[in-house]
């Protein structure tokens, strides 16, 4: 696995992407004396005897109950033993890994009060793979995650299971065979390593990358299909969208416009045509898609810096031994971000679902009714439509914002909460239904322009029509059509059909690329 240098509160979207995607954190050096010297503030703090909340006292609506020195390291693991109770299917091992950096990240700043061998645990753990079994489960967005950043913290101190690249063990046997050797938390510790906005903001950031590959993808099928449909390029000629001055708007007119630069299926009807305008599904692309790629950047902009900040309670600042209580941990701002993303990708999904419905629509495409060459006999691309329909409602459903969603937790302590966790874990559900609708929609534009042959699409969408062609033969008749739309659904999911297209530059989530 690659190794990459992490800066705490200067890393960069493209860092976290490269950690989501496997490689291995290591925290760079220039942080270890703020590391060191929080956690010495946390001793001499202890050592005043005076009330300071999470380090001597309850926690929450417990604040008040002051906790004698000798109780001290009892306080932080009951608090992680208490705290981890989450309940469904663990996480992603992929988000765990990135939610694990994040929150190294938030440590390392020095304003947590960890001990370096604590932090050096984690950073362990991710070197080694032994990545915690968390819960998905059980989160609110404020006071934190705490509760998959419990079952997190747990692993630390010998308890729960782990994932390993030999499999799923308990948390000692996983360290052992690792060599490593879980920690005695000290005071703070515990309430410093469960607090924070870590597990929502991965699985947001998550959701981030996922989506840019869809909406890249989107666009490649997207003039595909208007190539299928003989439809105009004339919308995405630059003048009009200069007009309207959207960044994301003039960018996406751009890439549809060099898509199908070149194409013969395009030159063949530009004289002639009694057809004045396509429908908005294949018009209005730039107008759509451009607007799901500036909400995409504004939600990277926000995740970019909450990544690279501090969000447990209370902070220590070690210039003057103060321990500031305030609410860092609350996850509003993880929580509009997710809804945004939410937001574009399902208008990503319902824009191709719409090309779908067009294309195998003989009114409006021109073509054979659902794209057999025999329809009645055959039924062609009827119920693959339908399915399509079926998952952006789907995603309909699921993109109501989670944000302007609260309930009082902690005996009305916490009495104002973020919704953050499940707002950014639907997220990656939703891009895999948005995700098939693409895939489907590969297909129909494919099997519409077969049917101009011999004329040609692009050479960018040729290649894309090759990288089709090459694992899902045209449908002359009808065959078991799972399989084909599987082989898809993969090109839309890995990236493919965005690097068979490759000859254009496509837009990108700044800085996330």
């Amino acid at each position: 696995m690659t190794e990459l240098v992490l800066k705490p509160g200067n890393a960069t979207l493209a860092d976290w992407r490269a950690i989501y995607r496997g490689a291995v954190p290591k925290l760079d050096a220039a942080c270890k004396p703020r590391i060191r010297a929080s956690a010495e503030a946390v001793e001499r703090i202890v050592a005043k005897g005076e009330p300071v909340y999470g380090i001597n006292t309850g926690f929450g609506k417990l604040a008040s109950v002051r906790i004698p020195a000798a109780d001290l390291e009892t306080l932080q693991r009951n608090i992680v033993l208490s705290h981890a109770a989450g309940v469904g299917e663990p996480m992603p091992v992929a988000v765990t890994r990135l939610m694990m950096a994040l929150k190294l990240a938030s440590l390392a700043q020095g304003a947590s009060g960890v001990r370096p061998q604590t932090i050096a645990l984690l950073e362990a753990m991710l070197a080694n793979d032994v990545i915690p079994v968390v819960p998905a489960q059980g989160s609110v967005g404020a006071s934190g995650d705490l509760a998959p950043l419990s079952h997190m913290t747990a692993v630390m101190i010998g308890v729960g299971e782990c994932f390993t690249p030999h499999g799923r063990f308990p948390a000692k046997v996983a360290f052992v065979s690792h060599g490593l050797e879980p920690v005695t938390l000290g005071a703070k510790e515990g309430l410093a390593l469960l607090n924070g906005t870590q597990f929502s903001t991965a699985f947001a950031l998550a959701g981030l990358f996922e989506a840019e590959t869809l909406y890249q993808s989107a666009l490649v099928a997207g003039a595909l299909s208007t190539d299928a449909a003989k439809g105009s390029d004339a919308p995405f000629d630059p003048r009009i969208h200069l007009l309207r001055k959207h960044r994301g708007q003039i960018e996406t007119a751009d890439a549809l416009r060099d898509l199908m630069a070149g194409s013969a299926i395009r030159e063949s009807h530009r004289v002639g045509d009694e057809r004045v305008q396509d429908p908005y599904c294949l018009r209005c692309q730039p107008q759509v898609m451009g607007a799901a790629l500036d909400v995409l950047r504004k939600a990277a902009d926000t995740l970019a810096t909450e990544a690279n900040g501090v969000t447990d309670n209370p902070l220590i600042f070690a210039e003057d031994d103060t321990a500031l209580s305030g609410g860092n941990f609350h996850a509003e701002p993880v929580a509009f971000a997710a809804d945004m993303i939410a937001l574009a990708v399902c208008e990503i999904g319902s824009l191709s679902e719409r090309r779908i419905a067009m294309l195998v629509d003989p009114a409006l495409s021109g073509m054979p009714a659902f794209l057999t060459p025999k329809p009645g006999l055959n039924s062609g691309f009827m119920i693959p439509q339908v399915t399509a329909a079926a998952l952006v409602s789907e995603n309909k459903q699921k993109a109501y914002p989670a944000s302007v969603d609260s309930i009082p937790t902690s005996a009305n302590q916490e009495d104002h909460v973020s919704m953050a966790a499940h707002g950014a874990r639907r997220l990656l559900g939703m891009i895999e239904n948005a995700t098939a609708v693409i895939g489907i929609e590969l297909l129909a534009a494919a099997q519409g322009c077969d049917f101009h042959a011999p004329l040609a699409s692009s050479e960018a969408l040729e290649a894309v029509r090759q990288l089709v062609r090459a694992e899902v033969p045209h449908l002359d008749n009808d065959r078991h059509f799972h399989p084909d739309m599987e082989k898809a659904i993969a090109m839309v999911r890995s990236g493919a059909a965005v690097s068979a297209a490759s000859a254009v530059a496509l837009p990108a989530i700044a800085g996330a690329a």
